[in-house]
């Protein structure tokens, strides 16, 4: 790969760029990078917030006529973007969650302080504290208010989200070339996080960004409580 030439191209130039890679008869790698993680999600809820800005523009002239302005303006962003406001939030939540997920089974699987230094480690809680930042972010513009409690103990039995978690954890241990040792992993999950108690807790709904940040904060706060506990 190190002399691999890279190409970005537009879209509505495939038929063309393809006929062309054909006649040339080279190995061609096609990367599609509609995704975002970690790193890009601050430029993701930037795009968001611009597009959010430019829908409420648009359709100023109805605001004080309309009955549900903010509800149209996120009915509009979903539309051009493809989510709004509450689907970035349940987004984000759910990925903090299968990280927080992820980070204590860490704990729990190496009962010594060094998990906390560990690649793995490092990856996650840079994921957190992404989220975090971001929820910060949504806070400050007031972002998917008094919308509908997304509930940690729920969100554990919804069998598509201990999905995620196990998709998580195999991108982790391959990331970090490491082989799975527990052979049923969803079975642990679950009763890692159970364990943890944070179904219990009113920490467990998120309904705002503000509850997001809470969340993140009280779950880590009682992982390191745990290792130093483990550790000691």
């Amino acid at each position: 790969m190190e002399n691999a030439k890279f190409i970005t191209f537009n879209q509505n130039l495939v038929a063309p760029l393809m006929e062309l890679f054909e006649e040339e008869c080279e190995d061609t790698i096609s990367i599609n990078h509609n995704w975002f993680n970690a790193y890009n999600l601050s430029w993701v809820w930037d795009l968001l917030l611009r597009d959010y800005n430019e829908a409420n523009e648009y359709i100023q002239d109805i605001k004080d006529i309309c009955d549900d302005f903010e509800g149209v303006c996120q009915r509009n962003l979903s539309v051009n973007t493809g989510m709004n406001f509450y689907d970035f939030l349940v987004f984000v939540v759910r990925f903090s969650f299968s990280n927080i997920a992820q980070l204590y089974h860490l704990a729990t699987t190496n009962l010594h302080m060094s998990w906390r230094s560990s690649q793995m480690a490092r990856q996650i809680i840079f994921n957190l504290e992404s989220s975090r930042d971001i929820a910060l972010k949504m806070k400050s513009t007031g972002a998917a208010d008094n919308q509908s409690a997304i509930d940690f103990k729920t969100t554990l039995e919804d069998s598509t989200f201990m999905e995620l978690c196990l998709h998580f954890g195999r991108t982790y241990l391959m990331i970090n070339e490491q082989c799975e040792v527990n052979l049923d992993r969803k079975q642990a999950l679950e009763v890692d996080l159970l364990d943890l108690g944070l179904p219990e807790t009113s920490s467990s709904y998120v309904c705002t960004p503000q509850d997001l940040v809470h969340f993140i904060d009280y779950a880590c706060a009682k992982l390191l409580t745990m290792a130093k506990g483990a550790g000691s």
